[in-house]
């Protein structure tokens, strides 16, 4: 079993988290201490499933649909952060990157579990 900080799908989702707190920071006052938590919140809790699902190998597969889950969540989020203008199209393009990559990465784990 890897450690958890060599997965590449823990990796994408750092550099996902990391982007974010960047891009977050430049939201308007309005939305920084709601939407722009909400993302980073959700998008640290994808990184403990993610965490969780490597360590404990009975409840891998719930682990990984819950980070699945949350993932989409922050997917969401993004679009309306775009939607609200809080987020430029090619900054959006970048994170929607990301989270094409991590979500690609945990369906392929997901599908690898018994």
């Amino acid at each position: 079993m890897a450690t958890y900080d060599n997965l590449p799908v823990f990796r994408a989702s750092y550099s996902l988290l990391s982007s974010l707190f960047e891009v977050a920071n430049n939201f308007n006052r309005d939305y920084r201490f709601t939407l722009g938590e909400q993302i980073k919140k959700e998008t640290l809790e994808m990184i403990l499933c993610i965490y969780r699902a490597n360590k404990d190998r009975k409840e891998r597969k719930h682990n990984i649909i819950l980070a699945r889950e949350r993932i989409e969540t922050v997917r969401i989020l993004l679009w309306i952060a775009k939607d609200l203008k809080q987020i430029g199209l090619k900054r959006f393009a970048k994170l929607q990157e990301y989270v094409e990559s991590v979500s690609k990465q945990l369906s392929g784990w997901e599908l690898s579990c018994p």
